[in-house]
C-alpha cells in the first residue's frame, strides 16, 4: 500500500428526499415519502496528495441495473474512513458523516474504524466570526476560491435521470468542494487548538502538533500553577504547543 497521510479529506452529494406536501412548498411537514434519499458520489484526497478522487454510482457495474443502487459507492467510502486516522469535512458531524452512517447500516456494514473528526465549519464557528461559515462565502472572503456553479436542484434531477453530462459537472463540483475544503483546512490550521495530536498518530516527539512541521521556534515559557513549559510556534502552520523543559512530546 502507497504511503500518505493519515488525514482524510472528503466530501459527499446525495439525491435529496422526494415526498409530498400540503399546499405550501415553503412548508417542511412531509405527508408521505415517494423516495427515499441516497449517496450519489463523493470526493477525496489525503492531506498533501495531489490528486482530488471522485466516485459516483456510475463507477460501478451496478449502476446499469439499477441506477440507485449506492452499495457500492458506499464500500468504498466505508473503506477510505476505515483506513484514516483523521478524517476532515465541512460540516461533517452534522452532515457527511451521520449520512455516511446511515448509508451503512442500510447496507449492513460494520462500523469503520474509529477515527477523529475535523469539521471545518465547526472549527469556524469556533475562533472566528465570520458572515456566513458556508464553504462558499468562506473560500471567497479567504480569497481561496469558489464552488463551482450548478444551476440548482436540476443537475442532481438529471444525474438521478442518468444524463451523462449531469455526471461530468457532479463530479467537478464535488471535486472543486474537496479543493476548497483542503485551502480553508490549511488556512485555519494553525489556529486549532483541539487539532488531533500529530506527534501521536505519527509516533513523533519533536513535531508540531497540528501540521508535524519540526520548524518551530522557542518562543519563550507557558507556565502552570505546578509547572513549567518551553514553549514553541511552528513556522509552518503558526500552531502554539509546549513541551516539558527536561524533554518530553511536544503538544
Amino acid at each position: 500500500m502507497k504511503e500518505h497521510s493519515k488525514i482524510l479529506l472528503f466530501d459527499i452529494e446525495t439525491f435529496p428526499t422526494l415526498g409530498y406536501f400540503w399546499s405550501h412548498p415553503w412548508e417542511t411537514s412531509i405527508i408521505s415519502i415517494k423516495e427515499d434519499w441516497y449517496m450519489l458520489s463523493f470526493a477525496y484526497k489525503w492531506l498533501g496528495e495531489k490528486t482530488v478522487h471522485v466516485c459516483s454510482l456510475p463507477d460501478f457495474k451496478t449502476y446499469k441495473k439499477d441506477k440507485k443502487d449506492d452499495k457500492e459507492l458506499c464500500k468504498m467510502l466505508w473503506k477510505l474512513l476505515d483506513e484514516a486516522e483523521v478524517i476532515c469535512g465541512h460540516n461533517a458531524l452534522s452532515f457527511d458523516c451521520k449520512k455516511a452512517n446511515a448509508r451503512f447500516i442500510a447496507h449492513e456494514f460494520l462500523t469503520p474504524k474509529p477515527y477523529k473528526i475535523i469539521d471545518t465549519k465547526i472549527e469556524a464557528k469556533k475562533y472566528f466570526n465570520f458572515t456566513s461559515n458556508k464553504l462558499d462565502d468562506l473560500g471567497q472572503y479567504l480569497n481561496l476560491g469558489k464552488k463551482i456553479q450548478t444551476g440548482g436542484f436540476d443537475l442532481w434531477k438529471k444525474c438521478s435521470e442518468g444524463d451523462e453530462q449531469a455526471w461530468q459537472l457532479m463530479e467537478k463540483y464535488n471535486r472543486q468542494d474537496v479543493i476548497l475544503l483542503e485551502k480553508i483546512y490549511m488556512k485555519m490550521q494553525g489556529w486549532m487548538t483541539t487539532h488531533p495530536n500529530m506527534n501521536l498518530i505519527n509516533d513523533t516527539t519533536d513535531g508540531c502538533p497540528n501540521c508535524g512541521s519540526k520548524d518551530l521556534h522557542k518562543r519563550g515559557f507557558a507556565t502552570t500553577r505546578v509547572a513549567k513549559f518551553q514553549r514553541w510556534q511552528c513556522q509552518k502552520c503558526g500552531a502554539w504547543s509546549r513541551s516539558p523543559l527536561k524533554g518530553g512530546i511536544v503538544r
